[in-house]
């Protein structure tokens, strides 16, 4: 096979997580040729990163990771990891995607995920693998399930020591690496490009980022995760098991003053079950959900909504106003009770923010797709056909259209799947 045709592919997958691996993997098994783009340097998504899932509390590493290891070892799925896509034109039925190879600074081909660079060097840096809670070196695996199992070196922290390169037995080390551009061509594109949390650290009205014992929801995930920084829930400011914990519902959604107009949908479920996996690990403490609604929307949420609420944990109907610091590290959390009336005050050891999300790609300019004002990606037909967008051979999955699940994601993906399939046969056909 020549360099032109192992550019060439049926169908581009944009995105690496759960819904751009379904995907990938139903397009696969029917014999198409599909490659996978995944701008961070593992695919595997947000998805990779949880405790585990609600409404059933499953494992998310044991659904996530045979999916990757299935993708990585598929002869009909090419992976390319680390890279970002620059541009996406069509011309005469085939769609032309030009693509950025970030440089690792390690040659993947080279590389035999040994990890004797990682344990050799001497810098250490914050792991945002692990919600910033535990350190990494500068070249290391990402995490320890990451696949491709290949080294990344971060030439922010990188002291150029040359530790790592005189220790790999395979000279795959490169301080040299340079960026690469190359170009894929396929006959059809899909667009699972997820979405991000909302980032409110320069909203003092939070305290994210200025108060230690205030985090995000994906930093709680990592705390409860049984591969996570402490193997146990500590408080970041001084390693206390805390004693009373909050959940801050809609911190920085369903508020035009934010940004954020909309609802993000499935907030108040990942809240509950992480209230219920805290109340698991902490049976004494005390655990409250400050709520404006609950939006319990798929099958046997409601259900694990009142399980929740059997277990004792606190629900307050009530708008949270602003989160200060108290003493001793504790967070004072002011809020407005919606059905006692009145503003009042509570402390807490540990307060989460029940973040929002936000598009995790913008389109623009990139291919030529519309969007909506809130930047998920326009369905043309969101009832009948959701995966359909107003570019032709081009369909959406998962978040990128929208707040949704990891079940209607993983559904999601398998329709565009589908429709990527019906596409490609009917293109063939003509």
């Amino acid at each position: 096979m020549n360099a032109a045709n192992r550019m060439a592919y049926d169908t581009l997958v944009v995105g690496g997580g759960i819904a751009g691996l379904q995907a990938a993997l139903d397009l696969a098994d029917q014999g198409f040729r599909v490659a996978v783009l995944e701008r961070g340097a593992s695919i595997g998504g947000k998805m990779i990163r949880l405790s585990k899932v609600f409404p059933t509390l499953d494992c998310a590493s044991c659904i996530t990771t045979p999916k990757m290891a299935s993708a990585a070892h598929h002869p009909n799925i090419t992976l390319f990891t680390a890279c970002d896509l620059n541009t996406v034109t069509k011309t005469g039925g085939r769609f032309k995607a030009r693509i950025t190879q970030r440089p690792r600074y390690v040659d993947v081909a080279k590389c035999i995920g040994c990890r004797q660079c990682e344990y050799v060097c001497p810098v250490l840096v914050p792991d945002a693998e692990q919600g910033g809670f535990s350190a990494r070196k500068a070249i290391c695996i990402p995490f320890s399930n990451a696949i491709p199992q290949k080294a990344v070196l971060d030439p922010e922290h990188c002291m150029l020591c040359g530790k790592c390169e005189k220790i790999c037995p395979t000279q795959a080390v490169d301080y040299l690496q340079q960026p690469v551009e190359f170009v894929l061509a396929a006959s059809s594109v899909v667009l699972s490009t997820g979405y991000e949390m909302t980032d409110y650290r320069d909203k003092p009205q939070y305290g994210m980022g200025a108060i230690p014992n205030v985090i995000d929801a994906l930093q709680m995930e990592r705390l409860l995760a049984p591969h996570g920084p402490y193997n146990r829930v500590l408080r970041p400011s001084d390693g206390k098991e805390p004693d009373t914990i909050a959940f801050v519902q809609c911190a920085g959604s369903r508020d035009h003053s934010m940004g954020v107009g909309y609802c993000s949908r499935f907030c108040c479920m990942y809240a509950i079950k992480q209230a219920m996996l805290l109340s698991g690990s902490l049976p004494l403490a005390e655990i409250r959900i400050y709520y404006m609604d609950i939006r319990a929307f798929g099958k046997n949420y409601e259900q694990f909504y009142q399980n929740a609420k059997a277990m004792g944990i606190e629900f307050v109907k009530a708008k949270v106003a602003r989160i200060d610091a108290a003493e001793e590290g504790r967070v004072r959390v002011r809020y407005e009770d919606q059905l006692e009336g009145g503003a009042l005050d509570a402390e807490h050891d540990l307060v989460v923010l029940s973040m929002g999300v936000v598009p995790g790609w913008n389109p623009r300019g990139i291919i030529s797709v519309s969007c909506h004002t809130d930047q998920f990606i326009r369905q043309v037909q969101p009832k009948r056909q959701p995966t359909w967008t107003d570019q032709p051979g081009v369909f959406v999955a998962g978040a990128a259209a929208g707040p949704k699940d990891i079940v209607d994601s993983i559904a999601e993906a398998g329709s565009a799947a589908m429709q990527a399939a019906n596409y490609l046969k009917a293109a063939a056909a003509s």
